[in-house]
């Protein structure tokens, strides 16, 4: 599990509290997924989507920061030209102002984690996501993204004193399909709201796993000490008559 260290507080990261807060649903899902096409070919999968949306986000942040020019694109590698749909269509003309790129976030004794973009988003404060993906994607498959949304969003507002109303997931799939979904105002807000929902069961599971993994700890120190105590007697016991013989 990753953890963020501010100051003496280790807080576990967005993404783990997801990973580890998921339905029983969702987990079925996932198994029979990999059941479906192997054990294998899905850790090939995730290997390739990890490099491949690595490679995009890089990319697009050296544009924003200037370092590269059109000439950048020449080259026609997958991950560059998913990365100039999400530039042409998703970043041009609509951001007006950046606040931080891969700005690590936290809530005070709560989580943290990091946000790919904080800045003004077509005239209002709002945090940005870039995704890729193999597929096109609905709505009812992304959840986690709008609870990422949520999660950072909330962070920035509470230890920044901000407002942002607005969440963005830009993305691009392998065959360059660009998809844009946003979260704003009362919306973003229930998702803020329910990410607290997955810190809560997220702190109560590993309470309980805290708890049972001490008791058993417990447990057992006290079965050794008890199956030592016999041990303990009678090498007391053998030493005393050795040193009672040897004076003699």
């Amino acid at each position: 599990m990753r953890k963020y260290l501010f100051g003496d507080e280790r807080l576990p990261s967005v993404t783990s509290i997801l990973q580890a807060t998921k339905s029983e649903e969702d987990k079925a899902a996932l198994e029979n997924w990999k059941q479906r096409v192997g054990y294998k070919e899905a850790n090939k999968i995730k290997t390739e989507a990890s490099s491949r949306g690595t490679s995009m986000h890089s990319y697009i942040e050296d544009f924003l920061r200037g370092r590269i020019n059109e000439s950048f694109f020449e080259s026609n590698e997958q991950y560059k030209n998913m990365a100039r749909e999400i530039i042409d269509k998703g970043i041009k003309g609509k951001l007006e102002e950046i606040y931080g790129m891969e700005t690590t976030l936290y809530y005070p004794e709560k989580y943290a984690g990091t946000a790919d973009l904080i800045g003004i988003y077509e005239g209002k404060e709002c945090c940005l996501d870039f995704k890729q993906s193999n597929k096109l994607k609905k709505v009812e498959y992304i959840q986690d993204y709008f609870l990422q949304l949520g999660a950072y969003t909330l962070a920035h507002n509470v230890v920044h004193k901000t407002n942002i109303t607005l969440g963005a997931i830009l993305l691009c799939t392998v065959d360059n399909f660009y998809q844009e979904f946003k979260i704003e105002g009362p919306e973003l807000e229930m998702y803020q709201n329910l990410f607290l929902g997955r810190v809560k069961k997220f702190n109560e599971k590993n309470y309980e796993k805290n708890y049972e993994t001490n008791y058993g700890r417990f447990v057992q120190a006290s079965c050794d000490a008890q199956r030592s105590t016999p041990q303990k007697i009678a090498s007391r016991i053998f030493l005393a008559l050795k040193l009672f013989f040897y004076r003699l």
